[in-house]
């Protein structure tokens, strides 16, 4: 064995710990990035739904308040 293989590990090891905390905040902003992304996507989607629920609901009011007031000139 020379004594460039008994280096090679050692460069390998002190590279790796000389980039681990460059790639972990790389890692960290990535992620970060991505769940802003998808909270953003989920609130529109969330909104979208929202509003066609209240639509409905809206809808559903008017027609309640029509039907009580057919049955109170009825009554």
């Amino acid at each position: 064995m020379d004594a460039s293989d008994e280096r090679g590990p050692d460069i390998r090891a002190r590279f790796k710990q000389l980039t681990q905390p460059l790639v972990d905040s790389v890692d960290a902003k990535l992620r970060d990035e991505v769940d802003k992304r998808v909270d953003e996507r989920v609130d529109t989607i969330l909104r979208d739904r929202l509003s066609v629920l209240e639509r409905a609901i809206a809808d559903l009011d008017r027609t309640t308040k029509a039907l009580e007031a057919r049955l109170d000139a009825r009554g």
